[in-house]
């Protein structure tokens, strides 16, 4: 998987060199800034031989799951999602992606300090 993290990576890059508006620059740069990132875990799952998604090295990563119409519980009405979600996962935690702000993207370092603060919060 990690050859089809770091293919899809430079498909992205190839994207940031062409012809954007700012708007679509600034967005594929924070998705690059974001990829690199999953890439390095994927690399760092790898080489630590992980198998089992209960192990820590895993669940303590930010995961997204497709959840589609029917597949989950809600929280609020107790009855199935009538649509499409998506969920975010870290440890032991479990929310709805909801479109969230992500930050000064052009800021953004993504660290193991970095990845301690998400575990945190």
């Amino acid at each position: 998987y990690y050859k089809t993290c770091a293919d899809q990576l430079q498909d992205c890059v190839e994207l940031v060199r062409g012809e954007l508006s700012k708007l679509a620059r600034k967005t594929l740069t924070a998705m690059v800034t974001i990829d690199v990132h999953n890439r390095d875990v994927v690399d760092m799952l790898e080489k630590s031989k992980i198998a089992s998604p209960k192990d820590f090295a895993w669940v303590s990563q930010l995961r997204y799951y497709w959840a589609p119409k029917g597949s989950i519980v809600m929280y609020e009405t107790k009855k199935p999602n009538t649509k499409d979600e998506c969920q975010v996962s870290i440890i032991n935690a479990t929310l709805l992606y909801g479109f969230e702000y992500l930050g000064n993207s052009d800021r953004l370092v993504v660290t193991p300090l970095t990845d301690r603060c998400y575990r945190t919060l």
